[in-house]
């Protein structure tokens, strides 16, 4: 298990943890990370780390990182960290929802998991399923101001709540930019994450039924789909374009990167290590907005300044509640959702 440990100066305060009910102020020495693949995948797993690194070195705390740790038993990397001094571990994949918090009654350790909201207990368990369903419908905008096929496409790795929110607003965004714009919606498989070749044999299905914007969701499955985007023309013999989630891949962009819907958990993991120190863990959740700019839509060349202009002023109305995106964490309501903009 690949670990560092990355130090800061340490804040200090009064040691205690309670199971149930309102939960003492703690004492954050150091954190801990765990995520599934390595942190240069500049998606899920990169911003996890950078915005973990960020915020311990905002809160003076030491940061332990574990990456690479796959999507299987992660139990004993759990106990590891959590003897290694661990005062929080923050479990980033949907995969890990389970054994974490079993692993925080067992050690006392505090654990933050995404999509279990049901499972949060005071002071022991949090919960930060992010939705970035305001951020993808502006992409779904985009997509439709940009096509010149007439059709875009949905590839997923999973259908995890933060995928499905993801996949909503984008259709929601197309429909209600151009409801001509026919919209084609393919999973990779039941957690395909790391699946590249999968990806990539499924996004070119996708390209080859006429999609020539492709939004994209799927950690290290992603490079798969960018393969496809790159080596493929559109039906009508244009480039195919490609708009990403959570990070920025313009270091690697080869010219198709049209977007990405990005996220900072910066915010995030600061306000973790705050309601420890206040004993306020694990009773709310935690929200990425367009308003801190911890949800955001990435700008290319590829976006002419007359779109853009009308995406910032539609995040300003969005902002302000004069539009509604509604979040969708179901796979069901997604799928009836593409279905219908295809009717």
């Amino acid at each position: 298990m690949p670990l560092s440990k990355r130090s800061a100066p340490v804040a200090a305060a009064a040691v205690a943890l309670a199971l149930a009910g309102p939960a003492p102020a703690a004492a954050v020495e150091t954190i801990a990370i765990m995520v599934p693949e390595t942190a240069t995948d500049y998606g899920w797993n990169q911003q996890g780390v950078t915005a973990a690194e960020a915020a311990a070195a905002a809160a003076g705390v030491a940061l332990i990182v574990a990456e690479g740790l796959g999507y299987g038993d992660v139990r004993p990397t759990l106990r590891e960290l959590a003897a290694d001094g661990a005062d929080l571990i923050i479990a980033h994949a949907s995969g890990y929802n389970t054994a974490a918090p079993e692993i925080a009654a067992e050690t006392g350790v505090p654990v933050a998991i995404v999509d279990r909201p049901d499972a949060r207990a005071p002071g022991l368990v949090g919960d930060y399923t992010l939705a970035g369903h305001e951020g993808a419908y502006l992409a779904g905008h985009l997509a439709a101001r940009l096509t010149t096929t007439g059709t875009v496409g949905i590839v997923v790795s999973g259908e995890p709540p933060a995928w499905n929110a993801h996949s909503a607003g984008f259709a929601q965004g197309v429909a209600d930019a151009a409801p001509e714009v026919a919209v084609i919606y393919a999973v990779i498989g039941p957690a395909a994450y790391a699946d590249a070749a999968g990806a990539n044999r499924v996004t070119a299905s996708v390209i080859a039924a006429g999609a020539d914007i492709i939004f994209g969701q799927g950690n290290g499955s992603s490079f798969g789909m960018l393969q496809a985007v790159e080596t493929l023309p559109a039906m009508d013999g244009g480039d195919v374009l490609f708009i990403d989630v959570i990070g920025d891949k313009s270091p690697i962009d080869t010219g198709h990167l049209l977007s990405s819907v990005l996220w900072d958990m910066t915010p995030v993991y600061g306000a973790m290590i705050a309601d420890l120190q206040d004993g306020s863990f694990g009773t709310d959740g935690y929200a990425i907005t367009l308003a801190d700019d911890s949800l955001r839509l990435l700008r290319t060349d590829h976006i002419p300044d007359d779109v853009w202009g009308d995406l910032m002023d539609l995040r300003d109305r969005i902002i302000a509640g004069e539009v509604a995106v509604e979040a969708v964490t179901d796979a069901e309501t997604v799928r009836a959702r593409v279905s219908a903009i295809q009717e």
